[in-house]
């Protein structure tokens, strides 16, 4: 079997559609294919960008067209000028960016959390709540109207510091703007700066400059002075993932 044909298998048996981190993991389970290395990661990417059977949903996420109705029909729909602002686009943009950071901050050994409204939703063929470290209800880490306010944060991932492993305290805060207001996550993040913990806007590229404007308001003096938010585009953050998966199956051979 070729290597192309063992991309396009692997790809019908994740269900049509997958990561490219999802890919170098699974590939390798085609016996009839020999790679020369055990992370085809370069290779796999030059298919997928190369094949005609093979076309890009979002950045990172790649699905076969053979496949592409039945896709289409569970959410998975290539983002257009036309259909951005649809509630479709907007719910597997959010869960989709979610899921990437949830195995992001897994892979990092952080526990992480995704607010109760969000665990049913999916990351391709996976619920959130699969993927979301604390199966329980936001941790109790600081007065009550602290804890509730961060509870709607997209994703958090908490760390013990070395303390007692009971005592979970926040690392980071991700809030995904598609075409939401910046604006209402930075008014979140402006309460919760107390903590010693990153906040993330993650976004389009092209919303950087509304980023930017946002942080210029009075309102986050406190945040931009001390330079505590950081704005991620989906690019960097897909490449984050797919880095992250390559250095754990690097480590695996060892």
């Amino acid at each position: 079997m070729k290597q192309y044909e063992a991309v396009i298998e692997t790809l019908k048996r994740l269900g049509g559609a997958a990561t490219l981190g999802q890919l170098n993991q699974e590939v390798m389970q085609i016996t009839e294919c020999t790679w020369k290395t055990k992370t085809p990661f370069a290779s796999i990417r030059r298919i997928v960008q190369d094949r005609p059977e093979i076309y890009r949903i979002k950045p990172g996420l790649w699905a076969l067209e053979s496949h592409r109705q039945q896709l289409e029909a569970n959410g998975m729909i290539v983002e257009t000028s036309h259909n951005r602002n649809s509630k479709a686009v907007e719910d597997f943009n959010h869960s989709y960016y979610q899921g990437l950071l949830l195995q992001i901050g897994n892979m990092e050994h952080f526990q992480t959390y995704v607010p109760s409204q969000d665990k049913n939703k999916r990351f391709l063929q996976t619920p959130l709540a699969e993927l979301n470290s604390l199966q329980s209800q936001m941790p109790a880490y600081s007065y009550e109207a602290l804890v509730h306010r961060s509870s709607t944060v997209d994703v958090i991932w908490f760390s013990d510091f070395g303390l007692d492993e009971s005592l979970l305290l926040p690392a980071a805060f991700y809030e995904i703007e598609h075409s939401t207001d910046i604006q209402n996550s930075l008014l979140k993040f402006n309460d919760l700066r107390g903590f010693n913990a990153k906040m993330f806007i993650v976004a389009d590229a092209k919303r950087e400059e509304e980023f930017r404007k946002k942080m210029s308001f009075s309102a986050f003096h406190a945040l931009k002075k001390e330079n505590r938010v950081v704005f991620l585009d989906y690019e960097r953050l897909v490449k984050i993932y797919e880095n992250k998966m390559a250095l754990r199956d690097v480590h695996a051979d060892f």
